[in-house]
Order: C-alpha cells, then sequence, then structure tokens
C-alpha cells in the first residue's frame, strides 16, 4: 500500500516552530509547577544576573522590545521584578529581580531540569551537541547583517 502521508515540510520556519513548540511544551508543563511558563522562568533567568534595560534584555533573549514590555507586566504585577528608571537615561527602565523573583527561580529551578534532562534523554548527547552546534551555528550567521 503507498504511503499516503503528507510529506515532511520544506520550510525551515515551519519545522524549527514545530520543534519549539514542542519542547516549549515539556518546560511549561514542569513549570507549571512554580507558576510559571518557559518565557517567564528564562526572562527571570535573565534579569536575576544583573539588572539591564528592556532594550539590553530583549535583545539577549531575541524578542522584540514591545513584546518583552508586555511580558514583564505580569511578572511586575506578581512582585517578582521591578521596573526602574536607569541612572544614564531616565528614559530607559531597568529590569531588577525582586526577592519574590528569587523565591519562584528557586522553586523553578529543579522543574527547568527536569524538563532538560527528559529532552536530554530523549535526544542524546550526542543529538543535543549536534543540534546545538547547528543551532548555535545557525544563530549566529543569521544575525550578520
Amino acid at each position: 500500500m503507498p504511503d499516503t502521508a503528507l510529506p515532511a515540510s520544506l520550510c525551515t520556519c515551519f519545522r524549527l516552530r514545530k520543534l519549539s513548540r514542542l519542547v516549549t511544551q515539556r518546560y511549561d508543563r514542569e513549570l507549571a509547577a512554580a507558576g510559571l511558563n518557559l518565557n517567564q522562568y528564562s526572562i527571570l533567568r535573565r534579569a536575576a544576573r544583573t539588572p539591564q534595560t528592556v532594550g539590553a534584555l530583549a535583545r539577549e533573549i531575541g524578542m522584540d522590545r514591545t513584546t518583552l514590555s508586555r511580558d514583564l507586566k505580569p511578572l511586575a504585577a506578581a512582585g517578582w521584578i521591578e521596573l526602574a528608571s536607569s541612572e544614564d537615561d531616565a528614559r530607559a527602565k531597568l529590569v531588577r529581580i525582586k526577592p519574590a523573583g528569587k523565591r519562584v527561580l528557586e522553586r523553578a529551578q529543579p522543574l527547568w531540569r527536569k524538563a532538560q534532562d527528559e529532552i536530554d534523554a530523549r535526544l542524546g548527547a550526542a543529538g543535543v551537541n549536534a543540534l546545538h552546534t547547528h543551532l548555535d551555528r545557525a544563530m549566529a550567521r543569521m544575525e550578520l547583517e
């Protein structure tokens, strides 16, 4: 009997987005126990390193500044971050993690690790290393302008 399954998409974006959704769902399932999704966790992790402007944080994460600004609102409402005026530029807002944000990160870290370990187990060490190598190379090439 002939294979009637639809052919895999030739669209690179489709493949990347589908993989991204599948991986994100695994992280989101685990992080839900801490009251976070993967995007919120990622923002908090980076904000915990050092206070930085919304623009700098958006560039680091690879998000549009306006999208990040919208995503920061529930984190601020939860009392996990604060947006403060920069000493260098009053128009620029610094994203700072608050003690409650540090506590939620402490609860979320082992949940993130569980999701990470599951993904690593499914892909295998060689698969993860190859994927990371290809993704890092692709990001570097796509960021050149």
